[in-house]
């Protein structure tokens, strides 16, 4: 059965088509997706493909029902393309997340009366959406810090379109990792009541859940974006890693949280794949962004409060 995907907001913002891994070696990666998470390359199996307008390498893999697209700069790295400028700065890092929706034309229209900037593809300003035009990225300073490509079509060779795609989740719930589902991506942010106006007023996200985590050091508001929940969250201790995150870059995407059904068996798989992980709880756990290409990874077998996707 394919994927029964919800939207929200007038024009109709759906599934999150991926979330962007910026690394050095798609290849590399891939193979540590593929070897840790039972990661299933759909896009880019043999070899990475090259997108001369970003002069980037990419391909794309599922974890469960999260779509990764593993990117790196081409070689030698350009700096003045936004790829290679990225890459430049951040390293190995989360880089984006993508949404599909149904009615592109009418979200720029609306973002640009909001006096949000939005960049075409490959860079430079867009003040009109063409109808050639079929993806595009608002300003990360107009979206609380978060490099978002919101797009009119879904990605090529999509699993979740696909009839089989139940039968395909079956891979990751009996794998050892446990993983149920895709959970949440967190950005973080300076000032939380400022990001969370910003995607409730200009994207119409829908409010899930507010609260604090004394683990994580961090108030946080949970939305609903499209097919998917986003966490905004803001430090409370400047020395925990998520403080250490915002203080060294700003608001920025900073973690991915999968639910799982056995934190121990989690836990166990990644020791055995030399990634080195620390328990936040017993019910948490993190995978050390030195072991995951700089992206930090928790596990949760945690319930969120009015989650529309349990």
């Amino acid at each position: 059965m394919k994927k029964n995907v919800r939207t929200t907001g007038d024009y109709g913002i759906g599934q999150m088509i991926h979330v962007v891994h910026m690394t050095d070696d798609v290849s590399q990666l891939n193979r540590f997706y593929e070897k840790v998470f039972g990661a299933y390359v759909y896009h880019g199996m043999d070899e990475p493909g090259y997108f001369d307008v970003e002069d980037r390498w990419a391909a794309l893999l599922m974890v469960s029902d999260l779509c990764i697209e593993t990117m790196a700069p081409n070689q030698p790295v350009d700096p003045r393309r936004p790829v290679g400028k990225f890459y430049t700065k951040f390293g190995q890092h989360l880089h984006s997340v993508g949404y599909k929706v149904d009615d592109l034309a009418g979200l720029a229209g609306r973002m640009i009366e909001k006096g949000i900037h939005i960049g075409a593809p490959g860079g430079g300003k867009i003040t009109e959406l063409g109808p050639t035009t079929r993806y595009f990225y608002p300003s990360p300073r107009d979206t609380a810090g978060l490099m978002v490509e919101l797009c009119a079509t879904d990605m090529p060779g999509e699993p979740r379109n696909e009839d089989t795609w139940t039968s395909l989740l079956n891979t990751w719930r009996t794998h050892p990792l446990t993983i149920e589902r895709f959970s949440y991506v967190t950005l973080g942010v300076k000032d939380l009541e400022s990001a969370t106006k910003t995607y409730v007023d200009v994207m119409q996200a829908v409010p899930v859940e507010r609260g604090e985590d004394t683990g994580l050091g961090a108030r946080y508001v949970t939305l609903q974006l499209g097919d998917c929940l986003l966490q905004l969250a803001e430090a409370l201790d400047e020395n925990s890693d998520l403080g250490r995150h915002v203080a060294r870059w700003g608001n920025m995407i900073f973690s991915l949280r999968f639910r799982v059904r056995d934190v121990d068996a989690a836990e166990q798989w990644l020791r055995k794949n030399d990634v080195r992980s620390r328990r936040i709880r017993s019910t948490l756990l993190l995978a050390e962004p030195q072991d995951t290409y700089g992206a930090p990874i928790y596990f949760s077998s945690e319930d969120i409060t009015g989650d529309p996707f349990q």
